[in-house]
This record gives C-alpha cells, sequence and structure tokens, in this order.
C-alpha cells in the first residue's frame, strides 16, 4: 500500500496533531510509532477490499491518502486500537478524540468493526458496540445502538444508507440494505431484504443477493452469484 504522503509525515503529523489538540510526552513517541507499524497492515487489509476509486492510485495500486477523511478515519479506529494494546490507554483515548474532532463521527476503539468496512462521508454517525459482520457499509448521520442494555447483531454486507438507526436487540442478516431514514428497534430482518419505515412499521423487501452483490464497494463480492 503506498501512503500518498510517506510513513515520516503521516507520523509527523499524527504528532503534530496530538501536540496541538492534547498532550505527546516523549515517552510515547516510540509506542506511537509501534502502533502505527501495527495499524498499517490492518489499513491495508482493509483498504485492499474496497473497489472504490479513491482507494487507488492512478496504476491500481492500494493508496492510503491521510487527507481524505474517511481512510484517515479508518485509520485513526485501528491506530486507537493497537494503542490500547499496548497498554496505552490514554494515548487510545486521545486518538479516539482526534478521530472524533476531525471527521465528526464517533468511532470508539472497544467497538469491535469488521476486518473490511468502508465508510463513504459518515459525518454525524455514531457506532455503538454492537456485533457486525464483515464488509459493512457507513454513510452520514447512522446511528448503532443499545436499548435496555441489548445491542443488535448485524450479519455480512449491512449497508446503512444516510441517517438510518438500528438500535435493541435487533438482528440484520446477511445482505441488507437499510434505507435512508429508516429505523429499526428491536425487530430481525433476514437476509437478502430492503429495509424501509420505522419500527414497528417497517417495509421490508426480498431481493435475490446479487442484487446487493452488483451495488457492492467491495472486491469481494464481484463476480459472485455470477
Amino acid at each position: 500500500m503506498i501512503i500518498s504522503i510517506g510513513q515520516d509525515k503521516l507520523f509527523a503529523l499524527l504528532c503534530n496533531q496530538l501536540r496541538h489538540n492534547f498532550l505527546l510526552d516523549q515517552q510515547e513517541l516510540a509506542p506511537l510509532q509501534e502502533a502505527v507499524s501495527r495499524a498499517l497492515p490492518r489499513a491495508e487489509r482493509c483498504f485492499g477490499g474496497i473497489s472504490n476509486k479513491y482507494y487507488r492510485d492512478d496504476e491500481g495500486r492500494g493508496l492510503f491518502n491521510p487527507y481524505h477523511s474517511g481512510q484517515y478515519g479508518i485509520f485513526l479506529y485501528f491506530l486507537a486500537q493497537e494503542a490500547l494494546a499496548l497498554g496505552q490507554r490514554s494515548l487510545a483515548d486521545r486518538l479516539y478524540y482526534l478521530n472524533k474532532m476531525l471527521n465528526a463521527f464517533d468511532l470508539y476503539y472497544e467497538t469491535a468493526l469488521p476486518e473490511v468496512f468502508f465508510m463513504e462521508h459518515p459525518v454525524g454517525s455514531v457506532m455503538g458496540r454492537a456485533r457486525y459482520g464483515n464488509h459493512l457499509v457507513i454513510q452520514q448521520n447512522c446511528t448503532v445502538g443499545g436499548n435496555g442494555g441489548i445491542y443488535p447483531t448485524l450479519g455480512d454486507f449491512v449497508w446503512l444508507f444516510a441517517n438510518a438507526t438500528v438500535v435493541g436487540n435487533s438482528t440484520l442478516g446477511n445482505n441488507v440494505f437499510v434505507s435512508a431514514n429508516s429505523y429499526i428497534k428491536d425487530q430481525d430482518i433476514p437476509d437478502n431484504s430492503l429495509v424501509f419505515g420505522s419500527s414497528p412499521n417497517l417495509v421490508i423487501k426480498q431481493k435475490p443477493s446479487d442484487y446487493f452483490h452488483r451495488l457492492s464497494p467491495f472486491f469481494a463480492h464481484r463476480g459472485a452469484d455470477a
């Protein structure tokens, strides 16, 4: 994966952002550097699964542009998790906060998002501690949260369109598109579904799996069901 500004400048950017917004002690530089070295392969795996044009250079090679907010947000999420794994919770807190400040979404490091996910201009989105399947898509102003201490379960390839909300004891199957402004609370959604409206009066339309795969922004679905 190519880092558009190079790894050294990426690290300098991180240090400047942390120092200017919070604090960064000299003794934290080494664990931050180690966290970066651990987070970059995770970002490469994630970005490598996304077919969006901004994740490739002109020659088709994987690209990480820290000035692309979706890409940088995913990287900062992985980075905060790796800082925590190194026993640097305070550093993880600052990285989480930095991500929230820069990108205007709430993606806590203890929320377990999948290995490959795609955030398309996700300003205002809040991802709670649900169970997430692989190939998740998040758009703007989406919410996944709890109700009475119970959180949802999302299957593989769930796409949350703008202003979609999923809360409580809800289970979404594989290949589920939650349409813009929909609200799902304490309901189950079967595989291969388009969801409209608000609980308890949802409208659920079934489609064949290849309908979803044709629209997918992930390489994993190319050629599926062909």
